[in-house]
Protein backbone atom coordinates (compact mmCIF):
# COMPACT_ATOMS: atom_id res chain seq x y z
CA UNK A 1 0.00 0.00 0.00
CA UNK A 2 2.87 2.47 0.63
CA UNK A 3 4.68 1.50 -2.70
CA UNK A 4 1.17 2.63 -4.02
CA UNK A 5 0.41 6.30 -2.44
CA UNK A 6 3.99 6.39 -2.93
CA UNK A 7 3.70 6.02 -6.94
CA UNK A 8 0.57 8.75 -6.97
CA UNK A 9 1.98 10.90 -5.11
CA UNK A 10 5.25 11.10 -7.70
CA UNK A 11 2.79 11.10 -11.15
CA UNK A 12 1.39 14.09 -9.04
CA UNK A 13 4.09 16.17 -8.37
CA UNK A 14 5.11 15.12 -11.66
CA UNK A 15 1.76 16.09 -13.32
CA UNK A 16 1.80 19.14 -11.66
CA UNK A 17 5.36 20.15 -12.64
CA UNK A 18 4.51 19.76 -16.28
CA UNK A 19 1.55 21.44 -16.28
CA UNK A 20 3.37 24.43 -15.01
CA UNK A 21 6.08 24.22 -17.23
CA UNK A 22 3.42 24.44 -20.70
CA UNK A 23 2.62 27.46 -18.82
CA UNK A 24 5.41 29.28 -18.76
CA UNK A 25 6.31 28.31 -22.33
CA UNK A 26 3.16 29.45 -23.32
CA UNK A 27 2.90 32.01 -25.97
CA UNK A 28 0.93 35.28 -24.59
CA UNK A 29 -1.75 36.50 -26.17
CA UNK A 30 -1.81 39.46 -27.49
CA UNK A 31 -4.44 40.75 -25.54
CA UNK A 32 -2.44 40.41 -22.55
CA UNK A 33 1.22 41.97 -24.32
CA UNK A 34 2.16 45.63 -23.10
CA UNK A 35 1.10 48.02 -26.16
CA UNK A 36 5.17 48.66 -26.92
CA UNK A 37 5.72 45.15 -27.58
CA UNK A 38 2.73 44.30 -30.05
CA UNK A 39 3.22 43.31 -33.93
CA UNK A 40 1.36 44.58 -36.53
CA UNK A 41 -0.75 41.56 -36.45
CA UNK A 42 -1.39 42.71 -33.05
CA UNK A 43 -2.27 45.73 -33.87
CA UNK A 44 -4.54 45.13 -36.52
CA UNK A 45 -6.34 42.52 -34.58
CA UNK A 46 -7.04 44.90 -31.61
CA UNK A 47 -8.53 47.63 -34.58
CA UNK A 48 -10.88 44.65 -36.23
CA UNK A 49 -12.11 44.06 -32.33
CA UNK A 50 -12.44 47.81 -31.84
CA UNK A 51 -14.38 48.02 -35.23
CA UNK A 52 -16.53 45.04 -35.34
CA UNK A 53 -19.20 46.95 -33.28
CA UNK A 54 -19.21 50.02 -35.09
CA UNK A 55 -22.14 51.20 -37.76
CA UNK A 56 -20.65 51.20 -41.29
CA UNK A 57 -20.01 54.37 -42.52
CA UNK A 58 -22.15 56.03 -45.05
CA UNK A 59 -21.71 55.73 -48.70
CA UNK A 60 -20.35 59.85 -49.45
CA UNK A 61 -18.11 59.00 -46.48
CA UNK A 62 -16.30 56.03 -47.87
CA UNK A 63 -12.99 56.62 -50.12
CA UNK A 64 -13.55 56.69 -53.51
CA UNK A 65 -12.59 53.11 -54.40
CA UNK A 66 -15.33 51.69 -52.10
CA UNK A 67 -18.05 53.70 -52.72
CA UNK A 68 -20.75 51.94 -54.69
CA UNK A 69 -21.17 52.77 -58.23
CA UNK A 70 -24.13 55.39 -58.92
CA UNK A 71 -26.81 53.69 -61.24
CA UNK A 72 -27.42 55.17 -64.79
CA UNK A 73 -30.54 55.24 -66.29
CA UNK A 74 -29.87 54.40 -70.17
CA UNK A 75 -33.18 55.45 -71.17
CA UNK A 76 -31.84 59.22 -70.05
CA UNK A 77 -28.41 58.78 -71.78
CA UNK A 78 -28.38 60.29 -75.36
CA UNK A 79 -25.47 58.10 -76.58
CA UNK A 80 -25.58 60.68 -79.55
CA UNK A 81 -23.64 63.23 -77.62
CA UNK A 82 -20.19 62.27 -76.09
CA UNK A 83 -19.93 64.84 -73.24
CA UNK A 84 -23.70 63.75 -71.67
CA UNK A 85 -22.49 59.91 -71.83
CA UNK A 86 -18.75 61.37 -70.14
CA UNK A 87 -21.26 63.48 -67.60
CA UNK A 88 -23.49 59.90 -66.60
CA UNK A 89 -20.59 57.55 -66.50
CA UNK A 90 -18.13 60.19 -64.67
CA UNK A 91 -20.92 61.05 -61.97
CA UNK A 92 -19.31 60.80 -58.24
CA UNK A 93 -16.03 59.67 -59.57
CA UNK A 94 -12.54 61.76 -59.39
CA UNK A 95 -11.47 62.94 -63.26
CA UNK A 96 -8.53 64.37 -63.93
CA UNK A 97 -7.99 66.96 -66.92
CA UNK A 98 -4.58 68.17 -68.45
CA UNK A 99 -4.53 71.75 -69.91
CA UNK A 100 -2.00 73.74 -71.47
CA UNK A 101 -1.85 77.43 -72.57
CA UNK A 102 -0.51 78.28 -75.73
CA UNK A 103 3.24 78.62 -75.90
CA UNK A 104 3.50 82.40 -76.77
CA UNK A 105 2.13 83.06 -73.43
CA UNK A 106 5.18 84.10 -71.22
CA UNK A 107 5.74 81.82 -67.76
CA UNK A 108 4.03 84.34 -65.30
CA UNK A 109 1.43 85.07 -67.65
CA UNK A 110 0.49 81.16 -67.39
CA UNK A 111 0.10 80.97 -64.41
CA UNK A 112 -1.99 84.46 -63.28
CA UNK A 113 -4.43 82.48 -66.50
CA UNK A 114 -4.39 79.16 -64.44
CA UNK A 115 -5.43 80.86 -61.28
CA UNK A 116 -7.88 82.97 -63.33
CA UNK A 117 -9.63 79.84 -64.94
CA UNK A 118 -9.37 78.26 -61.36
CA UNK A 119 -10.78 80.78 -59.53
CA UNK A 120 -13.75 81.28 -62.28
CA UNK A 121 -14.53 77.43 -62.30
CA UNK A 122 -15.13 77.86 -58.64
CA UNK A 123 -17.18 80.95 -59.11
CA UNK A 124 -19.60 78.97 -61.27
CA UNK A 125 -19.51 76.04 -58.64
CA UNK A 126 -17.06 74.16 -60.21
CA UNK A 127 -14.71 72.33 -57.72
CA UNK A 128 -11.37 71.91 -59.31
CA UNK A 129 -7.98 71.30 -57.49
CA UNK A 130 -4.92 72.68 -59.42
CA UNK A 131 -1.57 71.47 -59.56
CA UNK A 132 0.95 72.39 -61.71
CA UNK A 133 2.68 70.05 -64.37
CA UNK A 134 5.54 72.59 -66.12
CA UNK A 135 5.43 76.25 -66.45
CA UNK A 136 2.55 76.19 -69.64
CA UNK A 137 0.68 73.21 -68.13
CA UNK A 138 -1.38 71.87 -65.19
CA UNK A 139 -3.56 69.26 -64.17
CA UNK A 140 -7.35 69.82 -62.52
CA UNK A 141 -8.89 67.40 -60.56
CA UNK A 142 -12.41 67.24 -60.14
CA UNK A 143 -14.34 65.60 -57.40
CA UNK A 144 -17.31 65.29 -59.01
CA UNK A 145 -16.16 63.56 -62.37
CA UNK A 146 -19.18 65.23 -64.40
CA UNK A 147 -17.97 68.55 -63.42
CA UNK A 148 -15.17 68.22 -65.82
CA UNK A 149 -17.35 68.71 -69.03
CA UNK A 150 -18.66 72.24 -68.07
CA UNK A 151 -15.38 72.66 -67.10
CA UNK A 152 -14.16 71.59 -70.36
CA UNK A 153 -16.65 73.11 -72.63
CA UNK A 154 -15.56 76.83 -70.62
CA UNK A 155 -11.74 76.41 -70.82
CA UNK A 156 -12.28 75.81 -75.04
CA UNK A 157 -13.79 79.30 -75.05
CA UNK A 158 -10.69 80.83 -73.56
CA UNK A 159 -8.18 82.32 -76.01
CA UNK A 160 -4.76 81.61 -74.23
CA UNK A 161 -5.65 77.70 -74.64
CA UNK A 162 -3.60 75.67 -76.15
CA UNK A 163 -5.43 72.35 -75.71
CA UNK A 164 -7.53 70.12 -73.08
CA UNK A 165 -6.82 66.45 -72.80
CA UNK A 166 -9.96 64.57 -70.69
CA UNK A 167 -10.05 61.21 -70.32
CA UNK A 168 -7.48 60.35 -73.20
CA UNK A 169 -9.78 62.56 -75.41
CA UNK A 170 -7.56 65.50 -76.96
CA UNK A 171 -9.83 68.94 -77.25
CA UNK A 172 -7.99 71.53 -79.16
CA UNK A 173 -9.65 75.54 -79.00
CA UNK A 174 -8.88 75.35 -82.95
CA UNK A 175 -11.98 73.60 -84.18
CA UNK A 176 -9.81 72.39 -87.14
CA UNK A 177 -7.54 70.34 -85.27
CA UNK A 178 -10.32 68.88 -83.35
CA UNK A 179 -11.37 66.65 -86.42
CA UNK A 180 -8.22 66.47 -87.93
CA UNK A 181 -7.63 64.65 -84.08
CA UNK A 182 -10.58 62.70 -84.43
CA UNK A 183 -9.58 61.54 -87.89
CA UNK A 184 -6.66 60.44 -86.52
CA UNK A 185 -7.70 58.71 -84.32
CA UNK A 186 -9.77 56.82 -85.99
CA UNK A 187 -6.77 55.77 -88.18
CA UNK A 188 -5.15 54.33 -85.32
CA UNK A 189 -8.37 52.11 -84.24
CA UNK A 190 -8.49 50.86 -88.12
CA UNK A 191 -4.95 49.98 -88.53
CA UNK A 192 -5.40 47.79 -85.14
Amino acid sequence: MKVHVFLCSILTILSISSANDSNKNKKKSWRDKDIRDMTDADLENLLDQWEENEEPLPPDELPEHLRPSPKIDLSQLDVSNPDNVLKMTKKGKGVMMFVDVKEDVSTDQAETIMRIWQSSLQNNHIIAERYPIDTKRSVFLFREGSQAVDAKNYLLEQPELSHVTLEGQTYYRDKRKNKETKKSQKQKKSEL
